[in-house]
């Protein structure tokens, strides 16, 4: 039985998180959301950063979870590849606080917490995709797609397409930047 105590201070985190944003994640805070002492923490986590990534590790299970369910009400590899890319803008949106957090290595590196468990998988997950649909070099052509959809996911959560265009123009430009990634690694090498 996992213990509880670890259980609702990394709920207690993600609930901050969401609210209240990176800066609203303390472990002060995590305490008095979860009805603790404040030096309850401490056995689990004896920094912010170690609580940081407990928490982080909550949203790449839960964009993990979010990108395989994209990927299995797929019924071609091409449409996963968009479903995978818009699964992925969408969790940024809706969840900005966590996916920032997520990308934060300055602050998770050294926390404890071995994150590459859990976010390897994912990249694992999106080379074969990228493989059933372009299999030369997929390694390659999937970090070259994760870093544009990462981009326009990014932008978008923090809103910084809102001056300039609307967010058909951002589920347009996550597919073209599938489109354009897949398209030139099947184009012959010069």
């Amino acid at each position: 039985m996992p213990d509880n105590l670890r259980t609702r201070l990394v709920d207690a985190g993600v609930r901050l998180l969401e609210s209240e944003g990176q800066g609203g994640l303390t472990i002060r805070a995590v305490t008095r959301e979860a009805g603790v002492s404040h030096g309850a923490p401490r056995r689990y986590f004896p920094t912010l950063s170690a609580l940081c990534a407990a928490v982080a590790r909550v949203g790449l299970v839960d964009i993990g979870v979010a990108l395989d369910r994209a990927t299995q009400q797929s019924t071609s590899p091409q449409e996963a590849l968009n479903a995978i890319a818009d699964a992925y803008v969408d969790f940024a949106a809706r969840r900005p606080a966590m996916f920032a957090l997520i990308f934060r290595h300055d602050l998770l590196e050294g926390s404890g917490e071995n994150l590459r468990l859990t976010s390897r998988p994912l990249f694992e997950a999106l080379i074969a995709a990228v493989g059933a649909v372009a299999p030369e070099n997929p390694q390659f052509t999937a970090l070259r797609l994760w870093t544009s959809v990462h981009g326009i996911a990014a932008l978008n959560s923090t809103h910084a397409f809102e001056p300039v265009t609307d967010l058909s123009a951002v589920t347009e430009l996550t597919r073209r930047a599938v489109r354009d990634v897949i398209a030139c690694a099947s184009e012959p090498e010069t």
